[in-house]
C-alpha cells in the first residue's frame, strides 16, 4: 500500500483524471495524499528601457496566476476530501517537473500521479517532452500517468 501519494493538478481535464485515479486507488486513512499545484513563472524578457515595465507586467501576471491556482487547488482538495482522503495542499512556483521531483523527495513519496494530454500533437510532445516522460528520468518512486478516454479519430 502507498503511504504517501503526490498528485499533480492544474485544473485541466487531464489533471482532473489524476485526481480521479487517486480516488480509485482508495488509499486508506493512514495514507497521506499531497496535492501540488505548480505556477510556472513566465520568462523574463528584458529589453532596454522597457525592462522595468516588463518585470512589473510579469510580476502582475504571476500574482494573477497564483490567485487562479489557489482556486484550482481548493477545488481539487474538495474533490479528494469528499472521497474521504487525508489531503495536504502545496502551491509552488517553478518548473513543474523540477517542483514535483523536489517535493516528492522531500515527502518521500511512494507514488506520483499526473495527468496526460492526448490532445497535444505528438510532434510537440516529442520536441518539448511531456512532463510524465521528463519525470520518469527524475524521480525515485512509482509514477501513475492518468489519461482520459481516447477520442474517436
Amino acid at each position: 500500500m502507498y503511504r504517501t501519494i503526490l498528485v499533480a493538478y492544474n485544473g485541466s481535464p487531464e489533471s482532473r483524471y489524476a485526481l480521479h485515479e487517486c480516488i480509485k486507488l482508495a488509499p486508506g486513512s493512514e495514507t497521506q495524499v499531497h496535492l501540488v499545484v505548480v505556477v510556472t513563472p513566465p520568462p523574463y524578457l528584458l529589453v532596454g528601457e522597457y525592462a522595468a515595465a516588463a518585470v512589473l507586467s510579469v510580476e502582475e501576471g504571476l500574482v494573477a496566476e497564483k490567485q487562479k491556482m489557489e482556486q484550482e487547488i481548493a477545488a481539487g482538495h474538495a474533490l479528494l476530501a469528499e472521497a474521504g482522503l487525508n489531503v495536504t495542499d502545496h502551491l509552488e512556483v517553478g518548473e513543474p517537473a523540477d517542483v514535483i521531483q523536489s517535493l516528492s523527495n522531500q515527502l518521500n513519496a511512494d507514488l506520483i500521479i499526473v495527468g496526460h494530454s492526448r490532445q497535444k500533437p505528438f510532434a510537440l510532445r516529442w520536441w518539448r517532452g511531456s512532463i510524465d516522460a521528463v519525470l520518469l528520468e527524475k524521480i525515485r518512486c512509482s509514477l501513475l500517468v492518468a489519461a482520459g478516454p481516447r477520442q474517436p479519430a
